[in-house]
């Protein structure tokens, strides 16, 4: 089991940067895969960015392909998600979460509470 904790959000304006952080409890951190969502009020939950436990696959939704970078270090046990040209439709509560097997129909089985990233215009 893991525990996942998001840090990192706020308030920016419109072409600024934000980096979120999600430290993760436990001693396995490594064997996990990890992913970063979002949801917007009135809109369901959208996948961000998907990396590999090892961190050589990473995958990105079309829309912030080129602006947004997920990483992650297991010495910390933290995944990073670099936001840049941040745009007012990237505002939404922002969550991390961890799941064991990889493809599109696993399914992440521990999820962190969120951070609130807002982006005025």
């Amino acid at each position: 089991q893991v525990q996942l904790v998001e840090s990192g959000g706020g308030l920016v304006q419109a072409g600024g940067s934000l980096r979120l952080s999600c430290a993760a409890s436990g001693r396995t951190f490594s064997s996990y895969h990890m992913g970063w969502f979002r949801q917007a009020p009135g809109k369901e939950r959208e996948p961000v960015a998907h990396i590999s436990r090892a961190g050589v696959t990473v995958l990105y939704t079309d829309s912030v392909k080129g602006r947004f970078t997920i990483s992650r270090d297991n010495a910390k046990n933290t995944v990073y998600l670099q936001m840049n040209s941040l745009k007012p439709d990237d505002t939404a509560v922002y969550y991390c979460a961890a799941r064991q097997g990889w493809g599109p129909n696993e399914e992440y089985n521990y999820w962190g509470r969120g951070t609130q990233v807002t982006v005025s215009s």
